[in-house]
């Protein structure tokens, strides 16, 4: 192994949140939940800000009715769709938005916030405080895993469908234009990918505007088809609903893995949180949002009582013929917003994962001079740019896609109720009882969802379940590597204390300049420092031992960045603390130095790194293939210089082996 595992020597202590009983680590207080979201929930409610919540937010959720009601009708359509389906199917979808979304999401999981930030990641940092065993944290750590897998699935199918959707209006327009739309769809996905170096920030003055119209019209749309038959929102009763599962239980179990459609981008509402706030997004969705999608289902359903046969497209049909080319490209703007938002949520998951020592050190570039959440990771936008157009030249339409959707979404669902339930039992310490009469049954719907889209393997519903099964395997075997690697460090290495005891009677030469030793094991002398002096008999007069702590919250305040203790006379231990939503900048913290009267030059500073080469142990601890792929991922992850923004005209790289 090269030096890009971050292995201990590197500083890179990645893995896991930092346990406050492992060596080396600080102990700490835990971050008090819900105090971040309140904060932001402070901020002046403005129509700015909720144009923002509506272009970053509810992009995916909000272009769901392109392919949704039809996805869902679609398993009725031999002998033709009746009225009770068509009204049944309705029912299903607006109580999904309710109970899902609304209730599930909007109600309580915003509640669970980590110092104002969501998502499936944050949400189980605050899990793994509240357990207190090993076995417990490995097991949220896997659920954790399992979700963050999940949402590259979700985020590379987003794309596809979603853009796919849209440019099937040209069809409805012209027949003759189908052989256009996979070419068409093609060319807006490199439209959308390949700028994505440039950063959001231009593109996101445009996004609440365009979102702001799209749901109009949606809700307009709705409004139109309601008043040719105003009798459709009996639909709204949950009565239609339990009749047709009542009438029709194995149908119902089978359309529930297309009712699910309606709700994708849940999740955002929940993982964009940090971004706004809950109050905006409460207020967004309970005003706006939601009843414009529950309109715009419901002028659908009105359309299909009038004349079943525009299953072929009701979205497009419902409108008049000649407002569709401004719907198609109403859509599309639309479709790409929502495939943005997954595109840089996909960026910011994979950064968490990086810091929570779930996947090797990525190439981070910020696009943003006063923004840190903006950023662009090429790794990880040419792999979805490649996914995306394989699904989209593979499925060539929606519907066909619709079938591989649907797992990714429910598994991120199931994960998300699960670790809900322990963080609502034990952190706010809801009764027993009362947790599970509130997650049980939103449990056993997202199980219903899910079992549901298993059905959907066969036909694409493998995609999501391939993605996410070879994500899930790079992320714990990174874990378990590192894990393994930190502690043979700690077994071979030196003692700090010890070294310090000895330094004074070993008669070492000092020599003018800095040595910056970079180490993840703050208690042990790092390999780079004991190989320094094995072959050149030296010791700079000024010493850093430098430990990069990753901690489970978004982002560390100033006054807890740095931690500078003065070991020996000229060496010092300096701990710099990360939230998993932050990027390292080494010589930066480090220019800091000198408030704590330290003298620090960077012409004078050499920056000390270790080079470890894995070997198998005797007794192995990891199969054979799994070193294997260790390995690999060690080799092609990012330089430590380039990852912590260290000059790489000042690094020293001192190797070793390192048997696991």
């Amino acid at each position: 192994m090269s030096d890009d595992a971050i292995p201990p020597s590197e500083g890179g202590r990645a893995a896991p949140p930092p346990r406050t009983d492992a060596p080396g680590a600080v102990r700490q207080p835990s971050p008090v939940p819900g105090h971040g979201a309140a904060a932001a929930d402070d901020r002046r409610l403005s129509a700015g800000l909720l144009l923002g919540v509506l272009g970053v937010v509810f992009g995916d959720i909000g272009t769901s009715p392109l392919y949704a009601m039809r996805a869902a009708l679609l398993h009725f359509t031999e002998g033709g769709i009746d009225r009770a389906e068509i009204l049944g199917i309705l029912s299903m979808i607006a109580w999904a938005l309710i109970l899902t979304v609304t209730v599930k999401y909007i109600f309580f999981i915003l509640r669970a916030d980590n110092r104002g930030e969501g998502g499936i990641l944050a949400l189980m940092a605050l899990a793994q405080r509240v357990v207190r065993n090993e076995r417990g944290r490995w097991l949220v750590s896997l659920i954790g895993i399992a979700g963050a897998a999940l949402f590259f699935g979700d985020g590379t199918i987003t794309p596809a469908i979603s853009v796919l959707s849209a440019v099937e209006g040209l069809k409805v327009i012209e027949p003759h234009f189908e052989d256009f739309v996979v070419p068409l769809s093609v060319a807006v996905i490199l439209v959308l990918f390949l700028p994505q170096y440039r950063g959001t920030g231009a593109m996101g003055a445009v996004f609440g505007p365009v979102m702001a119209l799209w749901f109009g019209v949606l809700a307009l749309l709705g409004l139109w088809g309601i008043a040719q038959r105003p009798e459709v929102l009996e639909a709204l009763s949950p009565h239609h609903a339990a009749g047709f599962a009542v009438a029709h239980p194995v149908a119902t179990f089978v359309t529930l893995g297309s009712v699910v459609l309606a709700v994708t981008g849940a999740e955002a509402l929940y993982a964009d949180m940090g971004h706004f706030g809950r109050r905006p997004i409460r207020i967004a969705w309970l005003s706006f949002v939601l009843p414009a999608l529950l309109l715009n289902y419901c002028g659908q359903g009105a359309l299909l009582l009038g004349d079943p046969a525009k299953l072929e497209n009701p979205f497009y049909l419902l409108s008049p013929g000649w407002l569709r080319p401004f719907l198609v490209v109403l859509a599309t703007a639309a479709t790409i917003i929502a495939s943005q938002a997954m595109i840089t949520g996909a960026y910011s998951i994979a950064r968490q994962c990086i810091q929570l020592g779930f996947l090797p050190r990525l190439i981070v570039r910020h696009t943003s001079e006063t923004e840190e959440g903006q950023i662009y990771m090429p790794q990880v936008n040419w792999g979805l740019l490649i996914g995306v157009l394989i699904l989209v030249l593979s499925f060539k339409t929606s519907d066909a896609l619709a079938a591989a959707y649907g797992l990714a979404v429910t598994g991120t669902f199931l994960c998300t109720s699960a670790l809900a339930f322990l963080v609502f039992r034990r952190q706010f310490g809801w009764p027993l009882p009362f947790v599970v009469l509130v997650f049980g049954p939103l449990f056993l719907l997202d199980a219903g969802y899910f079992l549901s889209n298993v059905l959907k393997i066969p036909e694409g519903g493998y995609v999501p379940l391939v993605i996410g099964g070879a994500l899930y395997l790079l992320m714990t075997t990174w874990h378990r590597g590192r894990e393994l690697l930190f502690a043979r460090f700690r077994q071979d290495s030196l003692p700090l204390r010890s070294f310090l005891a000895r330094l004074p009677q070993s008669r070492t030469i000092r020599v003018p300049g800095i040595a910056v030793f970079m180490t993840g094991q703050a208690d042990y002398v790092p390999n780079a420092l004991l190989h320094n002096l094995k072959h050149n008999k030296v010791l700079h007069e000024r010493v850093l031992f430098v430990t990069v702590l990753n901690e489970d919250v978004p982002a560390v305040g100033p006054e807890r960045r740095r931690e500078v203790t003065e070991l020996a006379p000229g060496i010092y231990r300096v701990l710099i603390r990360y939230g998993f939503q932050e990027s390292p900048n080494i010589p930066r913290e480090l220019e800091q130095l000198r408030g704590e009267g330290i003298a620090w030059d960077p012409m004078q500073a050499s920056y000390f790194l270790g080079r470890e080469t894995l070997v198998a142990a005797v007794v192995p601890k990891l199969s054979r293939w799994r070193q294997w792929l260790f390995g690999l991922m060690s080799r092609n992850a990012v330089p430590a210089t380039e990852f912590f923004r260290i000059p790489s005209d000042r690094v020293v790289e001192l190797g070793v082996r390192v048997a696991i």
